[in-house]
C-alpha cells in the first residue's frame, strides 16, 4: 500500500477494561469529558466542528447525556506534551472522564517506545489518582515500519490499559484506514481524515466511552 509512507502513520491498538474513578453517585450534570490528543482530535484540516469530538457533543445531546466535553487537543502533540499539559487541565476543568488519544507522533518521531509507555502511564494514573475514568485510544503504524515494531508500539497502549485497569478503543481508525481504499478517507497529506471519516472515529470511541459514563 503506497500511502504508507514515512509519515502516515495511522491509528490505534487496544482492548479493554474499566478505570478507577468515578462514583455511581456523581449527578450526571456534573460529568466532565477531557480530550487530550493531537491533530486526528484537533479538526486538523477541517471546517470548526466537523471533527469527532464536535460529533460527540451533539451525540451526547441527542442521546440525552448531560456532559461538558472540553477538546484540549493540539496538532503535533506528543504524550511528552500531553503528560506536561495534563496536570494544568486536571486542576482547571476537574474531568470525571479522560479520553487520551495520544502517541502517534511519537512513533512519528521516532520516539523510544518505553518513553511512550511510560508517558501513557503517568497521565492516565493522574487523571485516575484525580478521580477521573480513563480511556485509551491508541495508534498503530504502517507495516514498513517493521513488522516487529509495528507490533509492539500496538502493544504498548494495551499494556498501559491492563497495568492501570484504563478502558480502551481496540483501533481508532477502524473503517478508516484499514478499507478497501482508505485514501479517498484521507487528506492530501495522507495522514489526516477527511470530514466524513470522522462520524466512523467517533463510532469507534463511542461504545467503549457509553460504558463509562453509565
Amino acid at each position: 500500500m503506497a500511502w504508507w509512507r514515512r509519515r502516515d502513520f495511522i491509528a490505534a491498538a487496544l482492548a479493554g477494561c474499566y478505570g478507577a474513578g468515578l462514583s455511581a453517585q456523581t449527578p450526571a450534570a456534573a460529568r466532565t469529558i477531557l480530550i487530550l490528543g493531537d491533530s486526528l482530535s484537533a479538526e486538523y484540516g477541517l471546517k470548526r466542528g466537523t471533527g469527532w469530538v464536535a460529533l460527540l457533543e451533539q451525540r451526547l445531546a441527542r442521546e440525552k447525556i448531560a456532559a461538558r466535553v472540553v477538546n484540549a487537543s493540539i496538532s503535533g502533540d506528543t504524550t511528552s506534551g500531553g503528560r506536561s499539559r495534563l496536570p494544568a487541565l486536571l486542576a482547571r476543568e476537574k474531568p470525571t472522564h479522560v479520553v487520551i488519544e495520544l502517541g502517534g507522533n511519537d512513533a512519528l518521531r521516532g520516539l523510544p517506545l518505553a518513553m511512550t509507555e511510560d508517558n501513557l502511564t503517568a497521565m492516565t494514573r493522574a487523571a485516575q489518582a484525580a478521580g477521573a475514568r480513563v480511556l485509551l485510544v491508541g495508534m498503530q503504524v504502517p507495516p514498513n515500519y517493521g513488522t516487529d515494531y509495528a507490533r509492539q508500539f500496538a502493544g504498548v497502549f494495551g499494556k498501559v490499559a491492563t497495568a492501570t485497569r484504563a478502558a480502551v478503543v481496540p483501533f481508532f481508525l477502524k473503517g478508516v484506514a484499514d478499507g478497501k481504499d482508505p485514501v479517498r478517507l484521507f487528506q492530501p497529506d495522507r495522514i489526516h481524515p477527511r470530514e466524513e471519516a470522522h462520524p466512523i472515529m467517533l463510532d469507534n470511541v463511542w461504545p467503549e466511552l457509553r460504558k463509562l459514563l453509565r
